[in-house]
């Protein structure tokens, strides 16, 4: 139940033979997002349990979910990039019927990121589906 632009991301990973291209890849989806604005920067926005700094700003405008993110690190900042074509455009109701571990996995992403950094990314699904959970 993954986006177009997820479904996108995991065409292009099925050419990339390596993790270090793959890696590399993420890198440019974060590097390509906008920088959250540092007025969003606060602790209502502060993800927890993550290793490196992560905010999160979801918005939801006539039902339909977005949010917008930024991260001191380049691979989380990147992580928060794919986030947002798997979750952005969705209707509030469809955020909760996504299966973020098994798309993320479709992208191998699982097995290669450290554990803390496997935490984090659990940490901003987990904040996404509340949120859309209190709209809902």
């Amino acid at each position: 139940m993954a986006s177009a632009a997820f479904e996108e991301i995991v065409e292009d990973f099925e050419f990339l033979d390596d993790w270090e291209d793959r890696y590399r890849y993420v890198i440019e989806q974060g590097k390509a997002m906008d920088p959250l604005d540092d007025a969003l920067k606060v602790p209502a926005t502060k993800v927890d349990g993550c290793a490196s700094q992560v905010w999160l700003y979801p918005h939801i405008d006539e039902g339909v979910f977005r949010f917008d993110g930024d991260s001191d690190a380049m691979i989380v900042r990147g992580l928060i990039a794919v986030l947002r074509k798997l979750y952005n455009g969705l209707p509030v109701a469809d955020v909760l019927k996504v299966d973020a571990r098994a798309e993320m996995e479709r992208l191998g992403l699982n097995e290669h990121l450290s554990s803390q950094r496997s935490n984090g990314l659990r940490a901003m699904i987990e904040r996404i589906r509340l949120v859309a959970g209190e709209t809902v």
